[in-house]
């Protein structure tokens, strides 16, 4: 019983009673390595489409397919034991309806093992994570810079930076608070506004790119990590890997072409195999 209460995972529930109390830990991942790195570091694990971007190449979200998100979320799931993994539903798989957005919710909830979902939009889909939460899918919601929405968007700059906007993106997360979202991702916004939008909504927030005051914060793990080319102004980088990871491919090509490795060290002996003694 102990062993498995020191497993239990962090659930939904957990994550919205952390309203107004210790900042909930968030990071995205996309495979079983690095999230069992993460997991005793962090409360939530989001497995975002934004693997379209830095697993696969793609120029935007748009591409990724329900296939791709569920055979990351599985193995990412494989990889932990006590975070709350949430898995993206992706493009095109849940704007129709409610119906559709169920059946994708609950396939991907089935077959990855992950405790919740998480879909981007305001009031256009709070009928939507109203249906779904009724039904018993957790629901994280995301408003402010929709990157699935980047085609009519236009562009991927920070939101709500004139009282117009800001004013939408407001009535955004209020309507997708009230339809029953356990919490809410608000992303590249002004400060002010993600700062007001914590005050007034009842789940918590978490910011990328929103305001030191959200309940919670989530960065890309690639882009904290230095891996990635080109990151937004709200990463700051914790490493620096990218470099030191050319570095080594580079040293272990030079080693590779010169043949000093592998050395003897990184070789295998053969067995000695003992001789049956003479006959006397």
């Amino acid at each position: 019983m102990s062993i498995q209460a020191d497993a239990r995972r962090i659930t939904a529930p957990e994550i919205q009673a952390r309203k107004g109390g210790e900042p909930i830990v968030s990071l995205t991942s996309y495979h079983a390595h690095t999230a069992r790195l993460l997991d005793r570091h962090v409360d939530l694990i989001l497995v975002g489409d934004s693997l379209g971007m830095v697993m696969h190449g793609l120029e935007t979200t748009v591409p990724v397919t329900v296939e791709m998100m569920i055979v990351h979320g599985r193995a990412v799931v494989r990889g932990t034991q006590r975070a709350l993994i949430v898995v993206d539903l992706p493009f095109g798989s849940y704007e129709a309806s409610p119906t559709e957005a169920f059946h994708t919710a609950a396939r991907v909830l089935k077959e990855t093992g992950a405790g919740a979902v998480k879909l981007e939009g305001g009031r256009r889909m709070a009928e939507t994570v109203r249906f779904l939460v009724d039904r018993g899918v957790p629901v994280m919601g995301h408003v402010g810079l929709t990157p699935q929405a980047i085609n009519t968007l236009g562009s991927f700059k920070a939101r709500g930076r004139d009282d117009a906007e800001a004013s939408i993106i407001l009535d955004d997360a209020r309507a997708i608070a009230e339809a029953g979202a356990f919490s809410i991702v608000l992303e590249a916004i002004a400060e002010p506004l993600a700062r007001r939008i914590t005050e007034e909504v009842a789940p918590p927030t978490i910011g990328i790119g929103g305001s030191p005051a959200c309940d919670g914060q989530i960065l890309v793990l690639e882009d904290m990590l230095g891996l990635g080319d080109r990151v937004p102004k709200f990463v700051k980088k914790y490493a620096n890997l990218g470099p030191d990871i050319e570095t080594a491919v580079a040293t272990y090509a030079e080693e590779v072409r010169a043949r000093t490795f592998p050395a003897k060290e990184h070789t295998y002996a053969p067995r000695l195999v003992d001789k049956p003694a003479k006959a006397s």
